[in-house]
């Protein structure tokens, strides 16, 4: 059977790519320097299959129609923004095990939005280009979920469809070793009045609940509470809290954090280990 084998919580911050060295050096190197650790330790887990947790900036679909929750089963390309730097090209799906947590989310209560051919947006091609395909012959399952636009998804159906992945890849006849990636965040305000403002104390706060693997706790935070400390782009701990799911009982074990003005974000980088 298939095998959930690790889990990573990620920036998706379009302007890693966009302005690279727009970033003082130490914060730089820092970032990619993460992206690559964790490169590294899915080479090493022998992973051959990621799920990669993003959510729609009004780019895939656009405002007129905004899936809760959307998963791609078919051929994949990306960025479709053409300013973020890196190459449009394919990204290999692995559709089988795709299609089977369609089903069996669809069987557990799970309204997918399907896409049979995805242009995919920074959310899902951030983290390719710099944590998936630096390793030969890994497979990309893209999932969007809405934590992004109003109405955004509830928390807590947010990690109810990380367990239902989660659960979807351990019935799964094949033999992949899988990892998931929850992308986006930490503090930030795009597209408003407060766009480069960093919160580095309410992003420190939310990766020592991961750390502490206190689940309730992140759940507790409301959406206006996540607005008001950690700006509308805050709202992207849902994606955390649904690779929390997926992956069940763990604990976050920081790879590297840094406030980016430049980038406007404040940047996470973990490793979610589960406690048994």
């Amino acid at each position: 059977m298939a095998e959930l084998v690790c889990g990573f919580l990620m920036p998706h911050d379009p302007l890693i790519s966009a302005i690279t060295m727009a970033a003082p050096s130490a914060k730089r190197d820092a970032c990619l320097g993460a992206f690559e650790e964790i490169a590294g330790r899915i080479r090493a887990a022998n992973v051959d299959t990621v799920i990669v947790i993003g959510d729609d900036h009004a780019t895939v679909n656009g405002p007129s129609c905004m899936p809760t929750a959307m998963i791609a089963i078919g051929d994949v390309v990306g960025p479709k923004e053409s300013w973020l730097g890196m190459p449009r090209a394919r990204v290999e799906n692995n559709e089988p095990l795709a299609r089977h947590i369609l089903d069996a989310g669809i069987k557990g209560g799970v309204d997918w939005s399907v896409s049979r051919t995805l242009l995919a947006d920074h959310s899902i091609m951030i983290p390719v280009h710099y944590a998936v395909r630096p390793v030969d012959g890994v497979r990309t399952i893209p999932v969007y979920i809405n934590s992004g636009m109003e109405p955004v998804i509830p928390s807590r159906r947010a990690y109810d469809i990380g367990r239902l992945i989660g659960d979807a890849v351990s019935t799964w006849k094949g033999n992949e070793r899988v990892a998931i990636y929850g992308t986006g965040g930490i503090s930030h305000w795009p597209g408003t009045p407060q766009m480069g403002r960093i919160n580095e104390s309410w992003d420190r706060m939310v990766m020592a609940l991961v750390e502490n693997g206190d689940v309730d706790a992140l759940l507790a935070l409301s959406d206006e509470d996540i607005m008001r400390d950690g700006g509308n782009g805050g709202l992207e701990i849902k994606n955390f809290l649904c690779a929390m799911g997926a992956m069940r009982d763990v604990r976050g074990e920081t790879i590297a954090y840094e406030s980016v003005p430049e980038w406007v974000s404040g940047l996470g980088f973990m490793e979610l280990k589960r406690v048994h």
